[in-house]
């Protein structure tokens, strides 16, 4: 059996020429038989072109090198560097061939149903349907009917995150439901090119899907999975931190006619959604100071307020808010005090310079009382905080900040002079309910640290603060004033510790969920501990790593994924569903009016459970590990949920 590589067919020996053909015949010899003679592939292997358009020579010449083994391509190191060269340039000339001739788009009349017409430019057509994009430059989603076409949309959208500003990934929608969640079934899938495990949540807006890649947004139509259109840089070299992953970037944020996007060297830009033009950009910060971004993002009034990464880089943190219009800054507030502002006497040595405080995390808003909450990250350097000595604001806090000014309402920390890397990144869900026989506004939020806590959100007060998992042994409670009751010797040391829950947490950023019909919080909690170390850091400095120790797995300890339910008023588990699985997923929970609570199971499957009872009632599954969260919507009335698998959106529906 012939064996093809993605790029390269190594037909024959890997023998060194004396003297470096030109690129068409290294083409010709190595390539063709798989990518065909023009690139745009073949039999055996696809199109190198969309690749070529956003990778640079140096990344080319990379994967040639080294291979992509999870797609089956081995690297080729003995290549001779000219015929490497000589090839990457020949490529280079399909690519701008293809350009030069490509196809003219068609433009079509077409009669609706409704008795209207619409004149443009048709983006995809099947049998069954079209998508055409008029001279006003809107799209516009069809579907065959007899000889005519009748227009479809979205009825319930998902246009951020979470799918609503609140942070709570709960839908009121009622279509799937325990009744018949047995029948759920793949619609359609979409394989997104040229991407590593894809960490991020589709966004849904008037029937169109954005989904999200390294510096690239692919606009889907919802319906049916056809691509619209895409916007696509290639990966900024020289990074470190989150952003280098292939796939790490977990959400783009819609409002009015723009979708925003943060690019992994700490950009933030607006793209026209319905054609992908780029409108504006903006500098968040310089990334040569280690910054980098993963998709933080909320559009909110007129704002984009943005995050940024880098806790384990030594970044001071920040969050802004950025005008939608236009991106200029409209105000920013510093995660880390400088010397001599207030909270600055919570850290005692030199590390607030490079504090950590990292805002990569979708927030929450209040459009009530205008308030933004957001969380914040990890103080830095991690594991070790002799430099670092007090509370070490405003790391690991949820903050309460005005929408209008970026002033601080108030804050709440968590876990004060974090030394486990216990960051509060996780979800903080808004929901306005009775608690104790009286209407609260709350903020709820499963936290990294092992316990949930139920907050006041109008003030910060914490009403209740539980445990979420049994192997918790660095603190025996939270005290009502919220500090954590410490347990002894429960830190890192240059030997080893014992600690849990381990350096992943008791949770996570994935996704949480509050039903107000059961009035149960969901969540995926982790049982694990950790062996905690400590050691000196080195000075900081730009480009590399500012960690002070690590936290490895204990090998007599056995992880285990467990769906709780809690009863917020009480902090007590009303039922929990164990998974089978190593314990390595990051996948949360979708609720919905219907009754049910969607999520990702630990032994690979995306599974639906009765929200009250717990009961399992379906699951599908895959055969790679969850790294994303489940959301759903409403298209041509009917409800869809849709998960990203690896590098693959699949949406499921009944009939």
């Amino acid at each position: 059996m012939k064996t093809c590589f993605l790029w390269l067919s190594l037909f024959g020996a890997a023998a060194l020429w004396a003297q470096a053909p030109d690129g068409r015949t290294v083409y010709q010899t190595r390539c063709s038989g798989c990518h065909g003679t023009d690139g745009n592939g073949g039999e055996h292997a696809p199109t190198v072109l969309p690749t070529l358009a956003t990778k640079n020579d140096d990344e080319v010449t990379a994967i040639i090198r080294e291979g992509v083994p999870r797609k089956g391509m081995p690297g080729f190191k003995q290549l001779p560097e000219g015929e490497v060269k000589s090839l990457v340039a020949y490529m280079r000339t399909l690519q701008q061939a293809r350009r030069g001739r490509r196809a003219p788009a068609i433009r079509l009349d077409v009669k609706l149903t409704d008795g209207t017409s619409l004149s443009g430019l048709a983006i995809a057509r099947t049998s069954r349907e079209l998508q055409l994009r008029t001279d006003d430059q809107r799209i516009h989603l069809l579907r065959k009917s007899g000889d005519q076409y009748r227009r479809v949309t979205s009825q319930a959208d998902w246009p951020s995150m979470h799918g609503d500003v609140s942070g709570n990934r709960y839908a009121p929608l009622t279509q799937i439901t325990p009744a018949n969640a047995a029948k759920l079934a793949v619609k359609w899938v979409f394989a997104v090119p040229n991407a590593g495990r894809l960490q991020g949540t589709p966004q849904v807006h008037d029937g169109v899907m954005y989904v999200t890649n390294t510096n690239t947004v692919i606009a889907l139509d919802a319906g049916s999975g056809a691509r619209l259109w895409e916007f696509s840089r290639p990966a900024t070299p020289g990074l470190i931190g989150n952003a280098r992953s292939p796939g790490n970037n977990r959400s783009v944020t819609v409002a009015g006619d723009k979708v925003f996007l943060q690019t992994d060297h700490a950009h933030l830009v607006a793209l026209n959604r319905h054609t992908g033009q780029l409108l504006w950009e903006t500098e968040m910060a310089d990334f040569k100071k280690n910054y980098n971004t993963t998709g933080s993002l909320l559009a909110v009034e007129n704002l984009v307020v943005a995050g940024t990464a880098g806790g384990e880089e030594g970044v001071r943190g920040f969050l802004a808010a950025y005008d939608q219009q236009t991106g200029k800054e409209v105000w920013r507030f510093w995660t880390i005090p400088a010397p001599g502002e207030k909270g600055s006497e919570t850290w005692q040595g030199i590390d607030i310079e490079h504090g950590g405080g990292p805002t990569w995390l979708t927030g929450s808003y209040d459009p009530s009382t205008k308030t933004i909450y957001w969380p914040t990250g990890n103080a830095g350097p991690d594991f070790n905080g002799d430099n670092r000595l007090g509370d070490n604001l405003y790391t690991c806090s949820i903050l309460a900040l005005d929408v209008t000014t970026g002033k601080l309402k108030w804050h709440f920390q968590t876990t004060p002079h974090d030394e486990w890397d216990w960051d509060a990144v996780q979800p903080v869900v808004l929901v306005d309910t009775q608690w104790k026989g009286q209407p609260r506004k709350l903020l709820l939020q499963a936290n990294r640290n092992g316990f949930l806590y139920v907050l006041d959100r109008t003030d910060g007060k914490m009403l209740l603060a539980s445990p979420m998992v049994k192997k918790l042994t660095w603190a025996k409670e939270i005290a009502p004033d919220g500090r954590p009751v410490m347990n002894p010797k429960q830190v890192p040391t240059p030997e080893g510790t014992l600690i849990c829950p381990a350096v992943e947490g008791a949770a996570n950023f994935f996704s949480t969920s509050f039903n107000p019909a059961t009035r149960l919080f969901y969540v995926n909690t982790l049982e694990r501990c950790a062996v905690y170390t400590k050691r000196t850091t080195p000075a900081w400095q730009a480009g590399r790593n500012y960690l002070g120790g690590g936290g490895r797995r204990d090998p007599n300890d056995k992880p285990q994924k467990f769906l709780r339910a809690f009863d917020i008023e009480t902090g007590k588990v009303v039922w929990e569903l164990p998974q089978d699985g190593p314990g390595d997923t990051w996948t949360g929970t979708l609720t919905t009016a219907g009754g049910l609570v969607i999520f990702g199971d630990d032994g690979g499957s995306l599974a639906a459970a009765d929200a009250k009872t717990g009961k399992r009632l379906w699951s599908f599954p895959f055969t790679e590990s969850l790294h994303t969260s489940p959301m759903t919507y409403m298209f041509d009335n009917k409800q869809y949920v849709t998960l990203v698998n690896g590098s693959v959106v699949y949406t499921f529906g009944v009939d």
